[in-house]
């Protein structure tokens, strides 16, 4: 028996006709998988920062749950669930959450970008001594006779190979004359930034 909806080429029914207007399998595919790595980031952070992301009580608490997982295979599977719960969320709560982590991400950077400022201006005082000069006069309220003393330290530590404790007790200086370096939020200090330099 023939079939009057079948030709050469395949069906020629009406209904195959009709555009599919929803997303791709690959685009659900790349939303599912940036929500996972969200999740992912979310495990990561410390619980104060949790605590503070605008999120649901039960993917907080899959959060907190999945960074108490030591076993492989468990936070494998906690890592699921969170991604199953991230999928449950609202485009809104998704964009609040995103917005959240992305900030985390520029004051890290701008974090980054003051402590190593002040790295490059410690150095300048080792090296040029009108640096100094040039900081008393911006900053009248540094106690100048311990800053040379501080320098005059810190370059015997270098030439004699021993621990950098002058060198940083400058950078403490330094940072302590700048109010506007950003706060310590992620314990992020002089000696971190010198050891991912290395």
């Amino acid at each position: 028996m023939v079939n009057a909806n079948r030709g050469a080429t395949g069906f020629k029914s009406n209904e195959f006709d009709q555009e599919y207007d929803g997303p791709s399998k690959s685009q659900l595919k790349r939303e599912m998988t940036a929500l996972q790595k969200l999740g992912e980031q979310l495990v990561a952070e410390p619980k104060d920062r949790i605590m503070r992301v605008p999120m649901p009580d039960d993917l907080r608490d899959a959060i907190l749950a999945c960074q108490r997982v030591k076993a492989h295979e468990g936070r494998r599977r906690q890592m699921q669930f969170i991604g199953k719960q991230m999928r449950g969320l609202t485009p809104e709560q998704v964009a609040a959450i995103q917005k959240t982590v992305d900030g985390w991400k520029g004051l890290s950077k701008a974090q980054t970008a003051a402590l190593h400022a002040l790295e490059r201006q410690r150095d300048r005082l080792l090296t040029d001594d009108q640096a100094l000069t040039d900081l008393i006069a911006q900053h009248p309220s540094a106690d100048a006779q311990h800053l040379r003393t501080l320098i005059r330290n810190a370059r015997k530590e270098q030439e004699q190979n021993k621990p950098p404790k002058a060198y940083r007790e400058i950078f403490q200086i330094l940072k302590d004359l700048q109010p506007s370096v950003p706060e310590n939020d992620d314990d992020l200090s002089e000696h971190t930034l010198s050891e991912d330099a290395s």
